[in-house]
């Protein structure tokens, strides 16, 4: 599967240039400014009051934690493996940085057939593109450590037109309701880079067993990922949601979810070790999935009371994952799933799809009372609660359709030997892509222990 080469030196200049020119022309020709962002908006009174009704007033504070979650959270969350912490910062920086402006472009493209003209920018837009990248990040988890640089930038130009069509799909065609993104952040993120993973299958990682694992450190740095992740998805899942009593909402379902999360990984971790010790991967990772699994239902009437419920769920079926099914994955189906993001976003993502159904089955006039058809604009006597909640349920199929088809097909387009993927003993090293300044003595040895083992 891997090139010749693993040199950067033409492949990368040339396919960071090439993108970034043609990102530039089409935003040349096709962006324009949103009427909040445009001078003529912000001159048509003088008041004060005017600039505070401005969408950036209520929607940055929550974009920049988005924001610090794709950059900062996802970033360091991959740094676990004990020798690839440089391509798991890097390489997510590398990634997002693209994938935000493809999104940016993609996204607003399909909103224009709806609505005509230019492609319009403001903070909403960037939140939705984060939105985008988040979830080509997930993918990124699955085939962390195996892949080159390359192979990631072409992969996320594929996800990000397939998931922006399966958002428009799913939140403008069907009308059903996911703005935390169950479905259609990390159901189709996890589903999508499971089957490339699946495609790219290496019958021969054993070779580089040993580095795929962590070190004290790298758990620690992991950790700091997990920190920010957890502490911010409560603005996650509310980013987009309506002002007021819908955005509090959302931000306090997942807030108790994630909490009562925490203490199921926790149990379970320990339940299912033999010596009764806790797991780092379980709570750098479980400890996530109630955001995830409320990211559907969170700004319904699900109550705290539920909200607990589901995040207990999504603990315990995420450690569980951890500890049978990424096992079983590997050695029957051989998924080589690096994250575990079937674990955490997978699962946990087609849980918080059920879980909006349900809950969208069940809303009524008097749980919700005038705030009906805000949450369920299409809820009407001619189209009730169980239409959409039918809605809700055949997104779930449209995303896994589409993630799992679509994860196959840029598989096959990643084995092409042009990339300059690593071998199966390079997998996992840093060295490989990165000038590495380690301690000479024992850089080398491990160098040529990589050497000997690939010969």
């Amino acid at each position: 599967m891997a090139g010749a080469s693993t040199s950067m030196r033409l492949r990368l200049p040339i396919a960071c240039i090439a993108l970034e020119v043609i990102l530039i022309i089409l935003f040349g020709v096709a962006v324009e400014y949103d009427h909040d962002v445009s001078g003529e908006a912000g001159h048509k009174t003088n008041t004060t009051h005017h600039d505070y009704e401005n969408e950036f007033y209520y929607r940055y504070p929550s974009f920049q934690d988005v924001h610090v979650m794709i950059f900062i959270g996802f970033g360091f969350l991959m740094t676990f493996l004990q020798r690839y912490g440089f391509s798991s910062v890097g390489f997510n920086f590398l990634i997002a940085a693209f994938s935000l402006q493809l999104a940016t472009l993609v996204q607003g493209f399909l909103h224009t057939i709806m609505t005509g003209g230019k492609i319009h920018v403001g903070v909403e837009s960037m939140i939705n593109a984060d939105f985008c990248t988040g979830s080509v990040l997930i993918s990124f988890g699955a085939v962390l450590g195996k892949t080159s640089p390359v192979q990631m930038l072409t992969m996320a130009v594929f996800e990000v037109i397939l998931f922006s069509v399966n958002e428009f799909i799913l939140l403008s065609l069907l009308n059903a309701k996911d703005a935390g993104g169950s479905m259609t952040i990390h159901t189709f993120g996890a589903y999508f880079g499971l089957m490339v993973t699946r495609v790219l299958y290496r019958p021969n990682l054993d070779k580089s067993n040993k580095k795929n694992s962590s070190v004290y450190h790298s758990d620690i740095f992991a950790m700091i990922g997990t920190l920010y992740l957890w502490m911010f998805w409560p603005s996650f899942n509310s980013a987009i949601t309506l002002h007021g009593d819908i955005q509090h909402r959302t931000a306090l379902n997942t807030y108790y979810s994630l909490a009562a999360c925490t203490l199921s990984t926790y149990a379970f971790s320990a339940l299912l070790n033999h010596e009764g010790k806790l797991d780092m991967v379980h709570i750098q990772n479980a400890a996530l999935a109630g955001g995830v699994a409320l990211g559907t239902a969170a700004e319904m009437m699900i109550t705290p009371f539920g909200s607990m419920i589901v995040g207990f769920l999504a603990g315990a079926i995420s450690v569980l994952g951890y500890r049978f099914i990424t096992p079983f994955l590997e050695s029957k189906l051989k998924i080589q799933d690096t994250c575990g993001v079937h674990n955490l976003h997978g699962m946990p993502g087609i849980l918080g799809a059920i879980v909006g159904a349900i809950t969208s089955l069940a809303a009524t006039k008097e749980h919700y009372g005038n705030g009906l058809t805000a949450v369920f604009p299409k809820i009407t006597s001619d189209f009730p609660a169980s239409a959409q909640a039918g809605m809700q349920a055949i997104s779930l199929v449209v995303t896994l359709g589409i993630a799992l088809i679509g994860g196959i097909i840029v598989g096959f387009i990643l084995k092409l030997p042009i990339y300059g993927a690593p071998s199966d003993s390079q997998c996992f090293e840093d060295g490989v892509y990165w000038e590495v300044y380690l301690p000479n003595a024992y850089y080398i040895g491990m160098l040529h222990r990589s050497e000997r083992s690939e010969a």
